[in-house]
Parts: C-alpha cells; structure tokens; sequence
C-alpha cells in the first residue's frame, strides 16, 4: 500500500513538472499572470506608427489637409489672370485713343472755325458800312441771307458769339485793350467790343477784344 502511494506521489510531481512552473493555479482565488514583455499591449514598438495611423492622409498646421494643386488648375488660373490683364489693358487702350480722337477733332475744328472767323468778320464790316441807298438792294439782301446762313451753320455746329458789353470783365472771356473813364457805367464792365469772341462747345475760340470802364 506504501508502495502503491509513492507510486502516485512521483506521477502527480512529474504531471506537474511537464505543466511547467507557470502553469496557473486553481480555485477561485487564483491569480491570473499576464506576459510581461516590457511593454503594454495598447502601445506600439518604438519607432512604428498603429496600423490605423500608417493609412490615414497627412494632415498640415492646424490639423488642415495639404493638397497638392493640380498643375491643370494652376495653368487655368494664370491663363485667366493673363486675360484679364489683356483685357483690362485693352479697355484702357480703348478709352485713351477715343479720348485722342475726341480731342484731335475738337482741335481740327477749332482749326477750321478760326479760319472762318475773319470771313464773318469782313461780312460784317461790308454790312456795316453799306451805304443807305445800297441798303434795301437785292445785292444787300443777298449778302446779308449769306451772312446769316453762315452764323446758323455755325451754330449748328457748336459756335456761338461770347456776351461782352454790358457784361462784367472776364479775362477768361474777354480781352481788354482799352480802358476809358465813365462814372455812369460800373467798374470793370464791358462798354464797347472792337471784334467778336466766339466759343465752340464752351471753349474760347476767339477772346472778345473789347474797351472796359474803371
């Protein structure tokens, strides 16, 4: 019986040592050992990003997404930059040379009205100066029709005659050759024009030359 018991005793002991010494206890007090490898299970090895981390985009400052522009779209952007610089350029081109233009016609007729000017002038002097049996003729009221004609013409076209006696002085206006002394008439006002002024879409043409009293 002795025998029989050790017998038992030496199989248990040797079951044991093939469990291994780690192998955990029984019972419900029993401690349950968890590998210790040097590090916990939630982090990752040195060096070496989780697995959920190693596919997600990069992310720049402030947590934003850098997104490589696409060289398409940069082209597009600085093909319609440059169309609109031409076209801006273009408009400013378009206004300069009509201004140009406006202003060569305003000059070229200038030109053409200062020339007409001293034809005006002489059908007023020969008007003037008709004798008063000439006047009534059918040559007097031939010439006269032509003078008026013209003046209409010319209005048509944007000439009138300036203002002068009577008026105050204007240097902008009026071009002062005499001065003559006359307590009945204000200072500084027009008493007498010696040739008339004339304006072309209210721009001096021709400055009255007029007599003004101090």
């Amino acid at each position: 019986m002795e025998q029989a018991a050790d017998l038992g005793g030496e199989a248990a002991d040797e079951t044991r040592e093939k469990e291994g010494p780690d192998q955990a206890p029984d019972g419900p007090d029993a401690e349950v050992k968890q590998p210790d490898d040097g590090q916990s299970s939630e982090e990752s090895p040195k060096g070496q990003e989780p697995e959920e981390l190693k596919d997600s985009p990069k992310k720049g400052f402030f947590g934003k997404k850098k997104e490589k522009k696409d060289p398409k779209d940069a082209q597009i952007e600085e093909l319609t930059d440059r169309l609109k610089r031409n076209m801006a350029e273009f408009d400013n081109f378009r206004k300069r040379t009509e201004k140009e233009k406006s202003a060569m016609f305003e000059i070229g007729a200038k030109d053409i009205i200062e020339r007409i000017l001293p034809v005006i002038d002489n059908f007023e002097r020969g008007l003037n100066s008709m004798p008063e049996d000439a006047k009534g003729t059918s040559f007097a009221e031939g010439m006269e029709m032509i003078y008026k004609q013209l003046l209409k013409n010319l209005e048509e076209a944007g000439v009138k005659p300036i203002e002068a006696v009577g008026q105050q002085f204007d240097p902008n206006f009026h071009n002062a050759v005499m001065h003559v002394e006359d307590e009945e008439q204000g200072e500084n006002v027009v008493v007498q024009e010696f040739q008339k002024g004339y304006l072309y879409r209210d721009s001096v043409v021709r400055h009255s030359m007029v007599q003004v009293a101090n």
